[in-house]
Order: C-alpha cells, then structure tokens, then sequence
C-alpha cells in the first residue's frame, strides 16, 4: 500500500505535474511543496475554471487538505499574500487548517530580485532565470546570511501580518501525519535536469527539484518513502538557455518567434488555424522548425506568464532513463500524448553520437552535451483526435505502441497517461505505485 508518494518533474520541467498532483491530490490528506519559489508554475483546470498556481501546493483547492510551503522552498511574501488573497476572492478560506508555511523556509527580499535582474545580470540572462531572485535567495541561504520566514514575520510589515498565522516547525506536522499513516503527497517545482547537483548545470535552478530534495525540503527520512512517480511529457521542452539535444529548429528561431500572446491578438481564429494547417504540412515534409513549432501550437507550449514560445524536442529516452536512475522511479506519468497528432511519423532518440562514438548514458559534462547528436527511432504517428479516449485499450494502435515503446526503452513502467489538461482526460494504467 503506498501512503507516501514523490512526484518529480522528469525532463526540464512544464511536465504538466500541477493536473498529475491535483488528481492524486483527491486521495492525498497533506501535499507539501518541497523546493523552488515563484519562479515555478502549475496550471490546474478543474471543470471551467483554471487554478494557476506558483507557490501553494495545487492541493489548496481541495477541501478537507492541509497544503505545506516546506523548508527547502523560498518565498516571496508579496508574492505568496496575492497568491492567497486571490484565492480568497474566489471563496475559499486559507487558514492554517488549510496551509502552513515551514519556519525554515527563506524570504526572498528585494535585493534579491534586484541582483537577478536580467537586463543588469549577464549570468541571469545567459541561463535564462525568472529574474525573480530564486538564485540570489539560496544563495544567502547557502553562506547562512538568510532571513528565514520565521523571523521575516515578525518585520511587521503587511505581508508578515499576514502570513504569521500560517507559520510553523512543519516537519512536526509531516512526520506526526506519518507515524499516523495519513497519506502525503510531496509535490516538487521544477524537474530532474534543472536540478543543481544532477542537472544540466550551470543552466539548471537553484535548488534539488529531484526526489533526495523532497527529503531535504520537507524533513523527512528516506525510509518513509514509498513511490517516486515522475512526470514526462510524450515529448520534451526546455525554457531558458542551455544543451538540447532533440530540439525541433534551433533556439535563436524559437526567441525570434512572437509570443501567443501577441500572436492571438494579431491573428482571427480562422488565421491561427491556418498556421497550425500550414505547420502539419510542412512537418510531415520533415522540416524541424515546423515540427517544433507544431508541437507548440498544438501543446500550447508558451509562458504561463509571458507567453514566450518554448524550446521544443522529439521524447528524449537517454535523458529519461537518467532521470529514472537518479530519482529512483516506481513508474512514469506521460502527459500530453494528444499533443503529438497530425504527425505522419515521431522520432524518439535512443542515443547520442558525440564525437563519432555511440553514447547511452547521459553526459554530466556540459561540453559533451552540447555536441551531442541525437539517434533516432522513428515510430508511425496518427491523425485521430484522442483527447476524448477513455480507455488506453481505445487509444489509436499507433499512439498504444508509442506509450508501450517508450516504456521498453525507458525501463520503468508508465502508470497514467494523460491527453488533455483535464481531471477526466486521465487514464490509469497501472495503480500499484499510486495512492
């Protein structure tokens, strides 16, 4: 039976880990966020209305869940009191019988944010961090200069007012859920090669978004665990700077592209839906910018926030197999199988080529990384919408072998798959590494 359950971000995050945690979430009594700040975010749509969420846990929306900000997170107080008050005008009531907020955890101020700016910080822009003073914070937090939140809310001003009703030794909470064989939920930001130690570093965050930070981040210890199930989208995207091996065009034709934003305002219904025609054409010629750009359209890969284009890739399986390794995976979750229609053929890399030599196992040297050359095996796609399928056994033939190759290939069972960003588009596979 599993009653403790992590869930990490497999690839460099925007998995679609916000809806895999909200379903869980129905079973879950505690959800605790375990690392990151604002500078990550989980969309959750539930009937007609959609939660975006950057720091609470999105098992606030809930009832009868208690939602913890752990300590290996950092919070900016404006932020976190917009994000509770804008809830609030939405009608629910945030107490601490709803959330709390670890006393560990550090306050990101603003000097941080003032030192991550990226139009005065060449390090920022180069990775392609939020500007949102994550890095700087930990930074503090690291040289043990930091204000933790325990302290930050007795300042007096109105955030602190505010958030000090929510703000306890957490780990007491978790552990006394534990010993009490409640279930818990770890939630993470972020994903496996965005972490500090195990990503693609120096393009990675600033914390360990992989499954030893939910320990780390939270209080607890590694016996307590039973499942560690991460997220993967049946493709791949990268936001930022950095190696991509499987990218679809090149990084310079993704920032030269207009944000959605910009692009619906220019752009009828009828002009969009052309784009996306004139794209299914050109990707199934085998033209890689019209590929990744499809893949865009079709999987809304923009911004949350800005709605900057991301980078986009075919499903990297030497990536996914070190993020298996590295996180100890009781299965994978794939989301956004539907994204991958109107594609005539799908490749999935299997290997690099760096240097002239074949190479299985994810390079740790950046260097190597960013010489390496994906190998593809291409598998046969499908026109069919499935974003309505039920049942995986109602799944177009083609799209069933894709999940089932991916799970050969990747060596870990896939429990769920998703097609759409729905509760209901959600099917279980298999539910012995679930709640």
């Amino acid at each position: 039976m599993v009653n403790t359950l992590i869930i990490v971000g497999g690839q460099w995050g925007d998995e679609g880990k916000g809806k895999i945690v909200d379903y869980l979430t129905e079973k879950a009594d505690l959800i605790v966020r375990y690392a990151g700040g604002n500078n990550a975010g989980h969309t959750v749509v539930v009937g007609d209305q959609t939660y975006k969420f950057h720091l609470i846990p999105s098992g606030i929306i809930h009832k009868d869940k208690l939602n913890i900000i752990g300590n290996g997170t950092v919070i900016d107080p404006d932020v976190l009191v917009k994000e509770i008050e804008d809830l609030e005008k939405m009608g629910y009531n945030i107490d601490d019988t709803k959330l709390m907020l670890s006393s560990s955890a550090h306050t990101i101020l603003q000097k941080h944010k003032d030192e991550d700016n990226p139009e005065t910080n060449a390090n920022s822009k180069k990775i392609g961090t939020t500007g949102r003073g994550i890095g700087p914070c930990y930074k503090d937090k690291i040289v043990r200069t930091g204000l933790r939140i325990g302290e930050y809310t007795h300042s007096g001003t109105r955030a602190a007012k505010k958030l000090n009703p929510l703000v306890r030794d957490t780990y007491i909470i978790i552990n006394d859920a534990l010993k009490k064989q409640k279930k818990v939920l770890f939630e993470g930001a972020q994903a496996t090669l965005l972490d500090i130690d195990h990503g693609t570093y120096p393009f990675v965050t600033s914390s360990n978004p992989t499954a030893g930070g939910a320990l780390t981040g939270s209080g607890v210890g590694p016996t307590n665990i039973d499942s560690v199930i991460g997220i993967f989208k049946a493709y791949i995207t990268r936001v930022g700077g950095g190696p991509f091996a499987t990218e679809l065009g090149t990084e310079q034709e993704t920032k030269n592209e207009e944000s959605i934003l910009d692009l619906k305002k220019e752009l009828s219904e009828e002009a969009m839906s052309r784009l996306k025609r004139k794209n299914i054409k050109r990707a199934n010629e085998g033209n890689e910018y019209s590929q990744g750009r499809l893949l865009r359209i079709q999987g809304y890969e923009y911004g949350t926030t800005t709605g900057r284009p991301r980078r986009t890739g075919w499903f990297d399986v030497v990536a996914a197999r070190y993020a298996v390794a590295i996180n100890g995976l009781s299965s994978m979750v794939m989301t956004k199988l539907d994204v991958l229609q109107n594609l005539k053929e799908i490749n999935v890399c299997v290997a690099y080529e760096i240097d002239g030599k074949k190479v299985v196992n994810f390079p740790l040297d950046i260097k190597k990384l960013a010489k390496a050359r994906p190998i593809y095996e291409t598998l046969p796609g499908w026109d069919e919408a499935i974003s309505k399928v039920k049942s995986f056994n109602d799944l177009p033939k083609n799209a069933r072998r894709y999940v089932e190759r991916l799970e050969e290939l990747c060596e870990s069972p896939i429990s769920i798959v998703s097609v759409g960003p729905k509760r209901s588009q959600t099917m279980v596979l298999d539910n012995s590494t679930l709640f």
